[in-house]
């Protein structure tokens, strides 16, 4: 008995050894299932928190966004012309020449964003800061974040644009 299990034993391993897995390997996985997009909030003021002593801007992702996506937001801060807007990563610090200084940030969860802004003296006294700014909101699936060793500026925006193979032409307006 025990000389035929040996022999089972030996026919399997010869068997098994001529079977062999077909290993692909793909330089840059792409996900179908998750794309980069961009957001614009157009026009929009801030709204001034009581308890805080601060301004804000507060919207809803809908849908929401994996947990592993990052959120980049970009203020308008000149136009160059017509075709030519300028594009600021926040956070960000605008320095005054009489040394007050105003700052933009922003946080973000799965389901929501705030932009912040607040500074050294009272912003009501410099309300093109504060009302009627324009936002936009590029979502960068996570996968992405480590996809080339090759760092990236994320302050340009029209680098993280094309990096990233994002569409910014038909942009969806936040409300």
């Amino acid at each position: 008995m025990k000389k035929f299990t040996l022999i089972l034993a030996l026919i399997g391993m010869i068997t098994l050894q001529s079977c062999y897995t077909e290993e692909v390997i793909v330089d840059d996985p792409i996900d179908n299932d998750t794309i980069s997009e961009v957001f614009e909030l157009r026009n929009v003021n801030f709204n001034y928190n009581n308890s805080t002593g601060g301004y804000f801007i507060y919207r809803e992702l809908n849908p929401v966004i994996f947990s592993s996506d990052v959120v980049l937001i970009y203020r308008l801060s000149d136009i160059i012309n017509a075709n030519t807007p300028v594009w600021q990563l926040i956070p960000r610090t605008v320095y005054f020449s009489n040394g007050d200084e105003l700052d933009y940030d922003f946080d973000f969860s799965r389901e929501d964003f705030t932009i912040y802004a607040d500074g050294t003296f009272n912003l009501s006294t410099e309300p093109d800061y504060i009302y009627n700014q324009t936002f936009r909101i590029v979502i960068v699936p996570g996968y992405l974040s480590n996809r080339s060793a090759t760092p990236i500026d994320y302050s340009d925006y029209n680098g993280v644009i094309a990096y990233y193979g994002i569409n910014d032409k038909n942009i969806t307006t936040i409300k």
